[in-house]
């Protein structure tokens, strides 16, 4: 399940490397990370495979008030895996994306109002104020680590994800699980998250895979070799 943690091979880290890392970390900038600004805490699913459920871990930044970037951990520890991202746009902007692209995109509604998607370690009424925005988006995830199948790298081909969007999707032991270990009850804050819309024009009919399941796969094609491409030099 979503709580696996395998354990990467190699050494442990060496004290000279973690010297290394803090005489780096003194004199190089962290810009994309240091706009990391909140921690959110839900529950993805593979496009192909409802029943593989992983618990997803967002560390986000905003771009701008229409579009947020995440990356995505398998827990909140400081160990943990990174094992995807996450694009996150206002209805406004999905509905500039394609047909073809949509069915990439899900849904947030049911996450927020059900209370399933949540910000460890905020107050309520503090977290609500951005949720009722979140409520209102879409997102796309890509994860490229399988910590449910207790892979210990990151193999395999990258994966479309996706988000619950009714009742009795979510395992109850893996929801539970999450609310024990971080103090929450996905009942009570859905009827305090009752009041909260989704999209202006309603979950658009593409979004969420458009009701089909998606696998990514590889395939092979036929490539031009360098020297049969014209080069045009200015």
């Amino acid at each position: 399940m979503s709580s696996a943690h395998p354990q990467v091979p190699g050494d442990p880290t060496t004290t000279g490397t973690a010297l290394l890392e803090s005489a780096t970390a003194t004199v190089q900038g962290f810009g994309p990370v240091n706009k990391i600004h909140q921690h959110l805490c839900a529950f993805h699913f593979y496009a192909h495979d409802m029943t593989r459920q992983v618990e997803a871990h967002h560390f986000c930044g905003h771009q701008n008030e229409e579009m947020r970037q995440c990356l995505i951990y398998n827990s909140s520890e400081a160990d943990a895996r990174l094992i995807g991202v996450e694009y996150i746009v206002s209805e406004n902007l999905f509905m500039t994306l394609s047909d073809s692209e949509k069915p990439l995109w899900h849904s947030h509604e049911y996450e927020v109002k059900s209370g399933v998607l949540f910000m460890p370690g905020v107050p309520g009424p503090i977290q609500r104020q951005d949720l009722e925005k979140v409520a209102k988006t879409y997102g796309k995830t890509i994860h490229f680590w399988q910590v449910d199948k207790g892979d210990n790298l990151p193999l395999g081909l990258p994966q479309l994800m996706m988000s619950l969007t009714r009742d009795a999707q979510l395992y109850d032991e893996l929801a539970q699980d999450v609310g024990k270990r971080y103090g929450v009850s996905f009942e009570k804050e859905r009827e305090k998250r009752a009041y909260m819309a989704g999209p202006e024009h309603g979950i658009h009919p593409l979004a969420n895979g458009a009701g089909t399941g998606h696998e990514a796969r590889l395939r092979e094609v036929d490539i031009s070799p360098v020297d049969s491409v014209p080069r045009v030099f200015v």
